[in-house]
């Protein structure tokens, strides 16, 4: 039951979600489906899965192609989302 709820909130768009079943995935042996599911979520701009890919990449599980491609989404998600607004936001949420 869990893992139906894990896929109809990855597919609606939710980052941890699909996180969580590239992690899932991996756990099970079945390292394609895990790398595929962590490079949608490192695409749309989730440090996790990013982090998990490069791990991944460590044990030849993800190719350097996969991985750069997935780094260069990463960056241009992020920088999708910056703003002087989120900014400020976030130095008053560590001050």
């Amino acid at each position: 039951k869990e893992l139906y709820h894990l896929e109809v909130a990855a597919i609606a768009g939710h980052l941890d979600a699909r996180h969580n079943l590239g992690c899932y995935e991996g756990g099970r042996g079945r390292f394609e489906r895990g790398v595929k599911h962590h490079i949608i979520a490192a695409n749309l701009g989730l440090d996790e899965s990013i982090e998990m890919l490069m791990k991944l990449y460590e044990i030849g599980q993800v190719s350097m192609e996969d991985l750069s491609g997935a780094l260069s989404s990463h960056r241009a998600a992020v920088a999708a989302t910056e703003s002087p607004q989120r900014e400020e936001a976030l130095y008053w949420e560590t001050t």
